[in-house]
């Protein structure tokens, strides 16, 4: 090479190698200390990934795979300099702590344990991926990460009843909480609508618990030519699928809690073997219906004995040192009504129902205790007394994890609905269902979880925070990743960021590429971070979503029943008081109104308040659709006669002319009906001008 040549290429290494100038790097959740170095250093496809330690080997692959996927970069595999180098270090204090240090000379990552090493691999990713899209190398800037999680419990709740999902999914959504650092999955595997793990001592809460027909006219007209009868939904996993999945979870550090619910939401093992039940007739088939079913286990030795079979096989599957008993929403009356559970609550000396839920709960977790494990409940156990060990899951807002650790329990914030991620994301027709309320990301990222009620050491009693992604409303798979993002980066960011770093400023700013990330991934997310949602894109349109509800009961963004597979419309609706209101419409020179709507199953346990349901009178056969002018006791002016219809045909659309009105009104807009199951929901609304 002559000196010119040589020249050159000196000149282009000094330049490929000069660090960027400096600013904080875009990571999520953000490291507790981050100190720039001097120098940089550049990982390319000659750049070995080094580990001296074979049980930081999945780690190394980890990482490879990552870097590969998202910057189609393989990096080398085996020894060499200028390496990245995963060293396991006793010097690191803390289980899941690590140091990442990137230095012209290479890139070291050490910690204690493997957690430790896994995390900072994680950070190093991310390190790599600042920007999206392909490269022959990547430059870093030199530094110096020191990092541990504020809290040891960062969770995420994935129910796999309400609708199931495949195992590969249940993998995705696994992997997806490794690289936000999270490490507690509760998986929600028992409740009213189906029972999805196998026991093999109970060969029917899998064989006939798992399945149901779905709710609505078109389910119903679903025929399994097999069977003749309508075609079943549901699917469960069994003891092979579950220690695939432990094990795939436990290279990624994270632990699953299996939930398994008692005394309430029994109903799919009480069809399943009813001798279960406390009443003497339950059901012969697994519900479809959504809301808190008053099927409770009988509190007597035939079914404790049930209980612990089952748990000591659950125990089997799933390593878990906490094991999630439920305790929720347990509706007492059956109880109240059997004689036999009274004489048997009489006999142990309880003063009432709560009291026997709690005689129930604490057996349970004496039985839990003598194998080595500790119960979990959600925060209504604490109303009949509780072990001493149990650990509480707050849901009713905070006051649950509050008491729990005034008392020296140990406590989980999981309050809705802030932490309830199948509530909305943002107002808009582009959301899909889910709950009707609105949390936000900024809603999420401003979540305290340090309650100022609680003393410094009482604070100690709170082992972290997890959000729930309940899917009665999430029938898609693809929607769960939806729900989830980018609101679960929030969560992992105040579950293992210090408080005192927590800026919302930096954090929006760091979320695109995270997003970009995932987008690489292929996982799935919302891009709405802030601000107000999308304008209408018409004056004269108005979907339901962008429409105000005249109260809010129940409010759901909810599917509608048909078709059978494939896309279905989604309505925003309140289910006990149908009745909409469009602010200001432009009414003035209208000449008429088109509505598309429809018909909607009333699969809703809600008790002695279905009464209550608004269910206004009809003037024809099939109802109307009414418009009022400036309030629902308004003038009418307009009402549109439905047509007959089936609750599996669809939307239905219709037109009809509207009282000539100057101006800009508030419109109201309900039906009447002759029945609330089914029961007509509105999809969308436009004004017609001639």
């Amino acid at each position: 090479m002559n000196r010119r040549l040589l020249s050159l290429f000196v000149i282009f290494a000094a330049v490929s190698l000069a660090p960027r100038a400096w600013s904080a790097p875009l990571l999520v959740p953000m490291p507790a200390k981050v100190v720039e170095q001097s120098g940089a250093f550049e990982v390319s496809a000659r750049t070995p990934i080094v580990y001296f330690d074979r049980r930081d080997a999945f780690a190394a692959r980890y990482l490879f795979d990552l870097v590969k996927r998202t910057r189609g970069i393989a990096l080398r595999q085996g020894r060499g300099a200028k390496a990245i180098v995963l060293k396991r270090d006793t010097g690191i204090g803390g289980d899941e702590a690590y140091r990442l240090q990137v230095a012209p000379e290479g890139v070291t990552i050490s910690a204690r344990t493997g957690s430790g090493i896994f995390y900072g691999v994680v950070t190093l990713w991310q390190l790599l991926t600042q920007t999206a899209g392909e490269a022959d190398h990547i430059v870093l800037n030199a530094v110096t990460i020191d990092d541990a999680p504020r809290f040891v419990w960062r969770g995420m709740l994935l129910d796999s009843v309400r609708h199931f999902q495949t195992v590969s999914f249940v993998k995705q959504f696994i992997d997806a909480m490794a690289r936000e650092k999270l490490n507690v999955l509760q998986w929600h595997l028992t409740d009213d609508q189906g029972w999805r793990i196998e026991i093999k001592r109970y060969p029917r809460l899998t064989r006939v618990g798992a399945w149901r027909v779905p709710a609505g006219e078109a389910a119903r007209r679903d025929i399994d030519a097999s069977t003749g009868k309508p075609r079943l939904y549901g699917g469960f996993y069994s003891q092979a699928d579950i220690r695939d999945i432990v094990a795939y979870a436990a290279e990624r550090h994270v632990t699953i809690v299996p939930e398994i619910e008692m005394p309430g939401h029994a109903l799919a093992a009480i069809v399943s073997y009813p001798w279960l039940a406390s009443v003497s007739n339950p059901p012969s088939e697994v519900s479809s219906d959504w809301g808190v079913f008053p099927y409770l286990y009988n509190p007597r030795a035939r079914t404790f004995q049930f209980l612990e079979n089952v748990l000591t096989e659950v125990m089997a599957l799933f390593p878990s040192r906490y094991i999630h008993v439920g305790g929720d929403e347990a509706v007492k009356d059956q109880w109240k009504a059997n004689p036999e559970i009274q004489a048997r609550m009489h006999a142990l000396g309880l003063a009432d129902e709560n009291a026997l839920q709690g005689w129930f709960i604490a057996r349970i977790g004496k039985f839990l205790a003598a194998h080595g494990r500790r119960l979990i409940g959600w925060d209504e156990i604490l109303e009949g007394g509780v072990p001493p060990d149990a650990t509480i899951t707050s849901w009713r807002g905070i006051d649950g994890a509050i008491t729990a650790a005034k008392t020296g329990h140990d406590a989980v914030l999981s309050p809705a609905p802030v932490l309830y991620f199948d509530n909305r994301q943002v107002e808009g027709a582009a959301e899909p269902s889910g709950r009707g309320a609105i949390v936000s990301l900024k809603d999420v990222y401003d979540f305290d979880p340090a309650p100022p009620a609680l003393s410094d050491l009482e604070r100690k009693q709170i082992i972290g925070i997890q959000a729930n992604i309940w899917t009665e409303h999430i029938r898609e798979q693809k929607n769960v990743f939806y729900a989830a993002f980018p609101r679960e980066a929030a969560l992992a960011e105040i579950a293992w960021s210090p408080a005192a770093t927590r800026d919302w400023s930096s954090f929006l700013a760091r979320v695109p590429a995270e997003l970009a990330r995932l987008d690489a991934l292929g996982t799935g997310h919302s891009n709405h971070l802030d601000g107000p949602p999308p304008a209408p894109a018409s004056p004269d349109r108005r979907d339901s979503h962008e429409l105000g509800l005249c109260s809010n009961g129940v409010v759901l963004s909810i599917e509608g029943g048909a078709p059978v597979a494939g896309p279905r419309p989604v309505f925003l609706h309140d289910i006990m008081n149908p009745c909409w209101i469009w602010s200001k419409a432009p009414i003035g020179g209208a000449t008429g109104i088109s509505i598309t709507a429809g018909l909607l199953p009333f699969n809703f346990q809600i008790g002695d308040d279905r009464a209550k349901v608004t269910n206004r009178p009809p003037a024809t056969p099939n109802g109307e659709f009414e418009v009022r002018l400036d309030g629902c006791d308004g003038p009418k002016i307009a009402t549109l006669p439905m047509p007959h219809r089936g609750a599996d045909e669809g939307l239905a659309t219709i037109h009809g002319p509207v009282v000539p009105t100057a101006g800009t009104h508030d419109l109201c807009l309900m039906f009447t009906t002759p029945s609330v199951d089914p029961y007509w929901a509105l999809h969308s609304v436009e004004l017609v001008r001639k």
